[in-house]
């Protein structure tokens, strides 16, 4: 029998969030921010999993179908481990080791996936989920296009990708469509943008960005796609508030989208 997935996953993507609504005292002015470089914990993905919103949220993942759910973590526990290695890596030239070694795994799930190797318990939930399945490496590469950027329109086109592939990756798992609209998670992906780059001036341009994306870049979310349309309306709100997360408004936005839609 394959692992089951680790409290890795429950615990990087939910225990922050989980901690921020206890720690809520009711107020309107409770928020979280994007944090600078010395607010960092040691743990990058667990600080990633705080401040980006994320489909482990119980009130998004009720709007996935409950076979699909573990396989949807899988695809986010990976993006947060290549968030991780954004975050750790020094030289640029390790991280594309590193990152060159998660795609040949996925590459190889797609084309050989009983010849991955063992003793990695994400590579062993993706053979489960994902067995013989094809383009999840697109998402590594643009985590490497993150890492290589040189300027901030290159952030922006790579942040724009890794948050396009990884919506549209998920919305196939769960809808089992691929055709998906060309803007989708793009407000998500700026926002991911902003917390690679947390601290310097191409994060708070980024972050912008990513509160402007639904007016300037309005993507289209069809029926039964409403987790994904509250993900990605989610960071436009934490994008124009500058980075902070109000859970009460938060709340009340994917209220609205759960009964209206929209």
């Amino acid at each position: 029998m394959q692992p089951k997935i680790e409290p890795y996953g429950e615990v990087m993507m939910t225990e922050h969030l989980h901690s921020a609504h206890d720690g809520c005292d009711g107020q309107g002015d409770h928020a979280h921010h994007v944090p600078h470089d010395n607010d960092a914990p040691a743990d990058g993905a667990m600080l990633a999993a705080e401040f980006l919103p994320a489909p482990t949220d119980p009130r998004i993942l009720l709007t996935l179908p409950a076979d699909k759910r573990d396989a949807v973590q899988c695809l986010w526990m990976l993006a947060f481990r290549l968030t991780k290695l954004l975050d750790d890596v020094r030289e640029p030239m390790i991280g594309q080791i590193k990152l060159a070694w998660w795609r040949d795994m996925m590459a190889m799930l797609g084309a050989q996936p009983d010849a991955l190797p063992q003793g990695e318990p994400l590579l062993a939930d993706f053979q489960k989920h994902f067995h013989g399945v094809a383009g999840i490496e697109a998402l590594v590469d643009a985590a490497e296009a993150m890492l290589l950027a040189e300027d901030a329109t290159e952030q922006e086109v790579a942040a724009t990708a890794f948050g396009h592939c990884l919506f549209s990756l998920s919305m196939r798992c769960t809808a089992g469509s691929n055709g998906v609209d060309a803007h989708v998670g793009q407000a998500w992906g700026l926002l991911w943008g902003a917390y690679v780059q947390r601290g310097s001036e191409d994060g708070a341009t980024l972050l912008a960005a990513a509160g402007d994306c639904a007016k300037l870049r309005p993507a289209q979310y069809g029926a039964g796609q409403r987790g994904w349309l509250m993900l990605d309306r989610l960071a436009g709100q934490i994008g124009r508030a500058d980075g902070a997360r109000d859970l009460r408004r938060e709340g009340l936005l994917m209220l609205r989208i759960g009964l209206f839609g929209r």
